[in-house]
């Protein structure tokens, strides 16, 4: 066996082990077998809520341990193909197959990084706010390059994006938008984006061509079903109306349709124009401020764990957690994990993965050189 067979078949070992210990395995089998058996029982169906929230997780949990059962096994009939290709020496099989086997590797690289997933909301849909710094057009131009950064990063993960609400910006760009990410795992991914973005680049507004920094935050809350309960004080809210801005026909723009509601104890604020019904509008913007309610106490509860205080307090405007810059050189860097990428273009279209991995992994305090000590 190679060199590098032997380096593969150790770092596949470490992965697999890694999964095996994120999943409790023996607990996750357990669970697994409970959820099948429950699934048969014909009266499941008699609560369709419960029954849904069941076979969502009967689903992701079997996505889980079929996954790792499968990656097994490719790995052992690799190795066989590998070790046979060997004896025989048939050097394209025995390239064909390291293939196969760096194949093998990738795909437990992300395995490991999906397994970081675990948080309470993580395989939620989510929200996501964007909004302009100081700066007028520069930062709302800056703020209208993320929301597309991100909507791109859905899109290449096959996740659906809706447009909730939108403020344009007076000559370019956007003051705020808010779009709704919906597919597995939406928010335990995006939720590592929260915080402060920073551009440097040559201004496409100034006509001196002088470099200018920019800033937008990024704000990301899940969305909550009926089973998380909420309580709203109907007299604590302050709810306007307004027409909504951008394109949507003659009925959107000439009645005031649009909501933005205010929950004055917490000041959080929430909007929505998606819909021509006043009425609709108003649900779905309940819907988010219960969503944003929600995500304000699972970061209570994450800020009460001394493990995770430090990287909460990079989390908020005047924090930034990652630097986009255009001139006079290339380079992206997240602050928090000192990831670097050279090619801001691809990052800027959405390749976003390499970032959001290293900083889930130091969210949970799970690095590799502990995941390998812990495998040993």
């Amino acid at each position: 066996m190679s060199a590098e067979t032997e380096a593969l078949n150790d770092q596949l070992k470490q992965s697999v082990a890694l999964l095996r210990r994120h999943l409790d395995w023996d607990v996750a089998l357990g669970r697994l077998a409970e959820l099948n058996n429950r699934a048969e029982d014909p009266d499941l169906w008699n609560d369709p809520d419960a029954a849904q929230k069941l076979m969502r997780e009967r689903t992701l949990l079997a996505g889980q341990v079929e996954g790792v059962q499968r990656l097994e096994a490719d790995v052992r009939d690799t190795l066989d193909l590998i070790e046979l290709a060997e004896m025989e020496g048939d050097e394209p099989v025995l390239k064909d197959a390291t293939r196969m086997l760096r194949e093998l590797a990738d795909e437990a690289k992300r395995r490991e990084t999906e397994s970081l997933l675990s948080g309470e909301a993580d395989s939620n849909d989510c929200y996501m706010e964007v909004n302009a710094g100081a700066g007028g057009t520069e930062a709302q131009d800056w703020a209208e390059m993320l929301l597309r950064m991100y909507t791109r990063w859905a899109e290449q993960h096959g996740y659906k994006v809706t447009l909730m609400e939108s403020s344009e910006g007076e000559q370019a760009g956007l003051k705020s938008a808010t779009i709704q990410v919906t597919g597995p795992n939406a928010y335990g991914w995006l939720k590592t984006e929260a915080g402060v973005h920073r551009l440097v680049r040559i201004s496409p507004f100034d006509a001196a061509a002088r470099r200018q920094t920019s800033f937008a935050s990024v704000w990301v809350y899940p969305v909550v079903d009926d089973s998380i309960e909420i309580e709203i004080n109907e007299a604590d809210l302050k709810v306007d109306t307004f027409r909504a801005s951008g394109a949507g026909g003659q009925h959107v723009n000439k009645t005031e349709s649009a909501i933005r509601i205010t929950h004055i104890p917490t000041g959080i604020i929430v909007a929505c124009q998606t819909d021509r019904s006043q009425h609709r509008n108003r649900a779905t913007a309940m819907t988010m401020l219960k969503a944003r309610m929600y995500e304000q106490e699972l970061q209570r509860r994450e800020a009460a764990a001394a493990q995770t205080e430090a990287a909460k307090t990079d989390i908020g405007w005047g924090h930034q957690i990652r630097s986009y810059v255009l001139a006079p050189y290339q380079l992206v860097k997240d602050l928090r994990t000192n990831v670097e990428r050279g090619n801001p273009g691809a990052v800027l279209d959405g390749d976003l993965d390499d970032f959001m991995a290293a900083a889930l992994a130091a969210r949970v305090g799970a690095t590799r050189s502990e995941a390998s000590a812990s495998a040993q």
